[in-house]
């Protein structure tokens, strides 16, 4: 079976957002831990949270997958941006420690020209700090098309980061694969998927590999750009989704839809043709 969903706000509560995700046949969602753009956090309703998990228990929802700030940035030139990016993770670990077994994900993070060795060396620092023994979140690294500074623009990169964290930490740490993102960075996942996964089995390992961000691309490939678009509409088509959401590599994942829709039933539409294509 398809897990899949899409973003939803949190403005009216946990609950209500599982209730969203029911409307239009979702059985995973996503939210961000804050707003988008940074900023602080509001203290999550415990009881609006129970609600929430009971409500995922009873419509055997699969895993949630959480989606830290974009301006969190772990590997700033700024010790006041990364001390602030630092101190934002922890609060949102606590609050999905609050929702236990479900993925918290985020971007590694822009170099800032320090070069690539030195922002991993800097994540790797900031998670060793900010993980501990016993959690019941995995922190999920971000793929990502490669624009700018940023950091996990290859697997390669991402395996560093993973290889550099503490030995004892390292299971609670895995990727999330954004489809826009890898084929913007140069994955050739349209004409090549097969190739895609055993590349990235070698270097990092698809037992790490927890979720995927289903996004069609408005750019083409190997651009660089990370700019998404709706499914089928973009440079990936829908052919290549359809050998994505079958893929036996990846079936049982969460796929999360981050496409640009004016409102809620246009994820529900994108639902609705993913699910008719793995039967």
């Amino acid at each position: 079976m398809l897990h899949i969903g899409c973003h939803l706000s949190t403005s009216s509560g946990f609950l209500h957002m599982g209730e969203d995700a029911l409307s239009i046949n979702a059985d995973t969602f996503a939210f961000f831990t804050r707003n988008p753009r940074g900023g602080r956090s509001k203290e999550a309703d415990l009881q609006d949270v129970r609600a929430l998990i009971d409500l995922m228990d009873n419509h055997h929802f699969a895993k949630l997958v959480a989606h830290a700030p974009y301006t969190m940035n772990l590997c700033s030139n700024k010790p006041e941006t990364s001390s602030f990016a630092i101190e934002s993770f922890a609060k949102d670990i606590q609050t999905m420690e609050l929702l236990p077994g479900n993925y918290l994900n985020f971007h590694p993070g822009c170099h800032m020209n320090q070069g690539a060795e030195t922002g991993i060396s800097m994540i790797v620092e900031a998670l060793n700090s900010l993980l501990f023994e016993g959690m019941q979140t995995t922190i999920l690294l971000e793929t990502m098309a490669g624009k700018g500074t940023e950091v996990g623009r290859s697997f390669e990169e991402l395996a560093a980061i993973r290889a550099g964290i503490r030995q004892e930490l390292q299971p609670y740490v895995g990727i999330c694969l954004d489809t826009c993102h890898v084929f913007d960075s140069g994955y050739d996942i349209v004409n090549n998927l097969d190739g895609v996964l055993e590349e990235f089995d070698r270097i990092i390992g698809l037992e790490h590999l927890h979720a995927i961000h289903i996004n069609d691309s408005k750019n083409p490939f190997a651009s660089h750009k990370d700019r998404h678009e709706k499914i089928g509409k973009g440079s990936i088509g829908l052919a290549a989704f359809e050998r994505i959401v079958t893929h036996p590599a990846l079936r049982g994942l969460p796929f999360i839809l981050e496409t640009p829709q004016d409102d809620l039933s246009g994820w529900g539409k994108e639902i609705e043709l993913l699910r008719s294509v793995e039967n």
